[in-house]
């Protein structure tokens, strides 16, 4: 996954995978999901992005399998 921040449109672009764009959907008038051929998502756009993600902050948390 790769992450990448525009400052001089405040637009981040978060990547999932490296497949071809078939089909854009956009979800609200900020966010976008791009999908593959199988409907499986690439990538997300997200316009003004320090108001709708608040993207001055990020984290990564990796959760383990917890026991039963």
């Amino acid at each position: 996954m790769k992450i990448r921040y525009f400052s001089d449109t405040d637009t981040a672009l978060i990547e999932f995978s490296d497949r071809p764009v078939i089909e854009t959907r956009e979800i609200t008038e900020n966010i976008y999901l791009d999908l593959d051929k199988n409907g499986n998502l690439v990538s997300m756009t997200i316009e003004h992005a320090k108001t709708q993600a608040n993207i001055s902050e990020l984290t990564f948390l990796q959760m383990e399998k917890r026991a039963a």
